[in-house]
């Protein structure tokens, strides 16, 4: 890199900082890892610079455990940042692939260096951003480390199915039921035994919605995990959407999906093969399918604009029956999953609510001062439509002239080209008459 002298002959100061990344969080508690060596190279790097004035920044930017194929990393965002507010003057990475291994994200990054005076220094690999020899060097680098990316990519996907296949579970988010012990799936048998109370109530004829009622009466609530870093997720309140997806489940039959296919799995069952076929017959007739015939949707004027003045969710139309009349209302969304501490507020009748909005509207809109508003944005409206059309019909004048010009100055015109001149004339004069 090219440096500047200041007036008294000494090097401009350049103040560099050295960015590392590595993809998973494999080896990272270890003394000493990828990051670390990453770091100690760029350093020296920059220690052999220091007769061009080159200084480290204090700041260390380290992301461990995150993939190069895109920008959301935590490191990266903190060093762009500080390259936008002129705190970096160039930065030090171990290899190209470590800062980004997507050219368009590379690019990304390039500009912002570009726009704010900085630059980019590989370790491993030398090349010169200033001329075309090292830009090309540079997105070939690039091309490979996105080819690799990808190749990395389709291996792993491929294993995963192979393995699955093979009825292996590949990793995830356990579900209700089941404890990892030495990469297994295991039975736990206090939560095994509420699904397949959970899949009995469904066999009984209980709603959804009345299932995760009893759940909530009895305290269950969803999977609860911890990383390795103690980092505590799940415990939840069970919800309809928890409690659909355990239904539909096949690894609670010791099947799972690898690819387009279901197949055996090696892990124990929870529920037997009937159960399961049974509950998923259910779940087929109970979904509503478009194209058959099922009730009407019900008609709502304030439908997804209402929401509830005590907690905030949204006000969703229902209704009941009594002999030949509906009474149509709106209910809490909360109240009506149960969800968290409840919601005090209660069904709203719809007629009322949907009378006092549009006795609302009707008051505000005959207020002089929104008529005239109203109607000047009319006015701006017809005046930008018709200058649209006019707009319009000039470049319409404009084909026909063209295709008129071609059929008198053509000579041994083929048929097709003719009557699709033709066409062009007739149709346009046939829009500037309409117009």
């Amino acid at each position: 890199m090219a440096n500047g002298n200041n007036s008294n002959g000494a090097p401009k100061p350049v103040r560099c900082a050295i960015y590392t990344r590595k993809s998973t969080d494999e080896g990272l508690n270890q003394d000493f890892n990828s990051l670390d060596a990453q770091r100690d190279a760029g350093e020296a790097y920059i220690r052999s610079q220091a007769g061009e004035g080159w200084t480290l920044v204090p700041t260390q930017y380290d992301d461990g455990g995150y993939t190069g194929a895109n920008m959301d990393r935590p490191a990266l965002k903190r060093l762009l940042a500080d390259i936008q507010a002129r705190k970096v003057d160039c930065v030090v990475v171990y290899k190209v692939d470590r800062l980004s291994r997507s050219i368009r994200d590379f690019g990304r990054i390039m500009e912002i260096l570009e726009k704010h005076g900085a630059t980019f220094v590989s370790v491993t690999q030398q090349f010169n951003t200033t001329t075309s020899l090292g830009r090309l060097t540079l997105n070939i680098l690039l091309s490979f480390a996105q080819f690799e990316r990808e190749i990395i990519s389709e291996r792993t996907r491929d294993k995963q199915i192979l393995a699955r296949k093979r009825g292996k579970w590949t990793g995830g988010h356990l579900p209700l039921g089941y404890d990892l012990v030495d990469g297994c799936m295991a039975i736990n048998e206090e939560e095994a035994a509420r699904v397949r109370q959970i899949f009995e109530w469904y066999l009984q004829g209980h709603s959804v919605h009345g299932i995760v009622a009893k759940c909530e009466g009895l305290g269950w609530r969803n999977k609860e995990w911890a990383t390795k870093e103690g980092k505590t997720f799940g415990g939840h309140p069970l919800r309809k959407c928890h409690i659909y997806t355990m239904l539909a489940n096949p690894l609670y039959a010791a099947r799972i999906r690898a690819g387009d296919e279901i197949v055996a799995a090696a892990h124990p069952r929870i529920v037997d093969d009937n159960t399961f076929d049974l509950v998923q017959q259910k779940l087929k007739e109970n979904t509503r399918n478009p194209g058959r015939g099922h009730r009407p949707r019900l008609e709502a004027l304030l439908r997804g604009l209402l929401y509830c003045a005590c907690c905030g969710s949204a006000m969703s139309p229902s209704y009941s029956s009594s002999k030949n009349r509906r009474y149509r209302y709106y209910v809490c969304l909360r109240t009506m999953q149960r969800n968290g501490d409840g919601c005090t507020t209660r069904a709203v009748s719809a007629p009322v609510v949907e009378e006092a909005v549009i006795e609302s509207v009707r008051r505000f809109a005959t207020q002089p001062e929104v008529v005239e508003a109203i109607a000047r944005a009319a006015r701006q409206r017809l005046s930008e439509e018709l200058g649209r059309h006019r707009e319009e019909l000039k470049a319409v004048n404009v084909r026909v002239r063209n295709a008129k010009s071609q059929l008198v100055r053509a000579k041994n015109l083929d048929a097709d080209r003719e009557a699709a001149l033709r066409e062009t004339v007739s149709s346009g004069e046939a829009n500037c008459a309409s117009w």
